[in-house]
């Protein structure tokens, strides 16, 4: 089967490591998975083995076909139900009750997708990804050995942490798919997603402060905030975090961000 760059096909073909996924996902018989872009099915089987069922979404037409045939025990006892199209246009309040997401994810969408479902109205319990090393570590840093300096934040790794819990669970080598990426690769897990949100209003407010706050790398939290509101409201909310006004948005925890916002909001 050859990879389709259009949809940015990078083929899982190590066992060992689909298995270390979905174990890093921990399902039990109970539960059901939603998976995206099944591809050939190496991810597949081991979700089938743990999971009560498995919804997969799969773009490729012909992949679609192949898996039809591959796991067609499967689909006929209905604990495999494939759905042929593009994740993105996919609704998860079809899926009745909770349900986890386990994928190994195009690179180029993984930003959208991780965004798609932390932000649904019916969210997963957890999502366990396969992305981009360099992807997980922006979210979920691994502490090294006699590391002592706190966390760099990004944009991503709030906007995650702001509905769950990230962590960097082990590294994948290139040379584990086919065609082989020209980057390592990582499983980030998700765990813990909720809504912290009281409303649609909250939560766009909350992330228009995120945004400007991060607008410009290399500026002071204080100037980029200044950009968007005016400055007595932006000193009075840096006041209220209780956050120096020399501090840059990569030092700011998620706590005095919405700390921020509120303040922001009602000032």
């Amino acid at each position: 089967m050859f990879a389709k760059k259009s949809l940015g096909q990078n083929f899982l073909m190590h066992r060992q490591t689909a298995e270390r996924i979905a174990d890093a996902a921990h399902l039990s018989p109970e539960d059901t998975v939603l998976e995206i872009g099944p591809g050939t099915g190496m991810l597949t089987a081991p979700l089938l083995a743990r999971a009560g069922k498995v919804v997969a979404v799969e773009a490729d037409a012909a992949l679609a076909e192949k898996l039809r045939e591959m796991f067609a025990n499967e689909i006929a006892a209905e604990k495999l139900k494939l759905v042929e199209g593009d994740v993105r246009a996919f609704d998860p309040s079809s899926i009745s009750g909770a349900y986890a997401v386990v994928a190994n994810i195009p690179y180029y969408i993984t930003g959208e997708i991780i965004r798609q479902f932390l932000e649904a109205l019916h969210q997963p319990r957890s999502m366990t990804l396969l992305v981009q090393k360099e992807v997980a570590e922006r979210v979920a840093p691994r502490r090294r050995s006699g590391q002592t300096r706190g966390e760099k934040e990004s944009l991503l790794s709030i906007s995650v942490k702001t509905y769950g819990t990230p962590h960097y669970e082990f590294t994948v080598p290139r040379g584990a798919f086919k065609p082989a990426p020209k980057v390592d690769s990582a499983v980030l897990s998700i765990a813990d997603i909720r809504n912290p949100f009281r409303s649609e209003a909250e939560k766009q407010h909350f992330f228009a402060v995120l945004h400007a706050g991060f607008a410009h790398k290399r500026k002071k939290l204080v100037k980029n905030l200044a950009l968007a509101f005016p400055d007595a409201d932006v000193s009075a909310a840096l006041r209220a975090a209780k956050l120096d006004p020399d501090t840059r948005a990569e030092d700011v925890p998620l706590p005095a961000w919405h700390a921020l916002a509120k303040t922001l909001l009602y000032i």
